[in-house]
């Protein structure tokens, strides 16, 4: 079989899904990657049947993760991305009991996310025992947040007492496209001011200073902040309870309303962006109206951190919407000449799956379009150890 010595297995365990992705952390070069969905839904159990489905199909074609006794052949490490870390964790750690534990009870405030990571931890702990598992947060670039930005004005004590801040989400995905940013501009990190744009169907936004995250979009939870796919992003805390008081609504129901049924799909129905522009362009005002609500919201972030930073060199779009949605990254920054900022129409037009400036080359800010890759940031991270 081929061998894969160094290389490191990035997963992501979802509740009902299980990407994978093998790939050399010192090249970037992804020897094969897959997702299994729905799981529990199929002929797919749980977690563990997933990993083992993983295994078959790395052995289909021709390589060799584990000899069936758990003995790995050749992988450095496993890294799994968490969600949530708390504030036990703000730095890649390799996985034990403890760890594992820690992460579990983290899931109150993750509990769409962290059990899933947990399962999938347990599993592939299991399965190749011998490897060395490290984990990586979501949240650890965010962890030291300036107070101000991460403070929630509630009652101290309570804060304290049940550690809610603001974490911020995406983390890996605006750590690493922050890096290649100034790698792009041919500026060390430390002194490159920027925004990251981080747009998927989950969207959020982060003010970078010198290579250290000083304010971003997502809470306490992955809900606060910019308009999603199907969250609400920022709200008004006393619709949740009105909703309670005058609705009649339950605490389940309202989590299920804010988390999967608002955002563009609950304004338009649809949380796909295609799908969001054909209705557009026949006419759908729902549609319309759904598509300036985000663009509204995303323009105010913009134009908080401008204020936050003082000074900006670039802003960068990534993820599936800003690497790929034109529309979005020209209408995000329209009007905005005054500011330095410029997007040019014939460069924004182009794709590309290579980073790339959308601004003219004299423009005092730069716009950039990076690519995001957290599974090679994982795995760098995963091969320290």
């Amino acid at each position: 079989m081929t061998a894969v010595a160094g290389t490191v297995l990035v997963l992501n365990s979802g509740s009902s899904s299980l990407k994978y992705q093998l790939l050399h952390p010192d090249t970037g070069e992804v020897v094969h990657g897959g997702i299994v969905e729905r799981i529990g839904e199929t002929d797919v159990p749980d977690h563990k049947a997933a990993l083992r489905l993983v295994f078959d199909e790395f052995a289909a074609r021709g390589l060799d993760l584990t000899d069936g006794a758990g003995t790995p052949a050749g992988i450095a490490a496993v890294g799994h991305r968490v969600v949530h870390g708390g504030r036990s964790f703000h730095a890649p750690t390799v996985i034990d009991d403890h760890v594992l534990s820690e992460i579990r009870r983290l899931s109150s405030l993750a509990p769409l996310h962290n059990p899933a990571n947990a399962q999938g931890i347990e599993v592939a702990r299991e399965l190749l025992p011998q490897v060395r598992q490290v984990a990586v947060f979501d949240t650890a670039f965010f962890f030291d947040l300036p107070g101000a930005a991460a403070t929630y004005a509630i009652d101290r004590e309570l804060a304290q007492e049940h550690a809610l801040r603001r974490y911020g989400f995406h983390g890996t995905s605006h750590q690493y496209v922050s890096e290649q940013v100034a790698a792009f501009l041919g500026r060390p990190n430390a002194e490159v001011n920027q925004i990251v744009l981080h747009l998927g169907n989950g969207a959020s936004a982060s003010a970078v200073r010198g290579g250290r995250a000083v304010d971003t979009s997502m809470g306490l939870t992955p809900l606060e902040g910019l308009v999603m796919g199907t969250r609400t992003g920022d709200i008004d805390p006393g619709l949740v309870l009105h909703l309670g008081r005058s609705l009649g609504m339950s605490i389940d129901e309202i989590d299920e309303l804010l988390n999967r049924k608002s955002g563009l799909k609950g304004l338009a129905g649809e949380n796909d962006f295609r799908a969001l522009g054909a209705l557009i362009e026949a006419g759908d005002e729902d549609a319309k109206l759904a598509y300036d609500v985000y663009i509204h919201r995303l323009r105010r972030y913009v134009g908080a951190y401008l204020v936050d930073l003082g000074r900006v060199d670039a802003i960068a779009f990534t993820a599936g919407v800003g690497e790929n949605a034109a529309q979005v990254r020209a209408d995000a920054l329209a009007g905005l000449e005054g500011f330095g900022i410029v997007v040019d129409p014939e460069r924004n037009a182009v794709r590309s799956g290579e980073p790339r400036r959308i601004s003219p080359d004299d423009a005092p800010v730069a716009v950039l379009v990076v690519p995001t890759n957290e599974e090679l940031a994982i795995a760098r991270d995963a091969a320290r150890f």
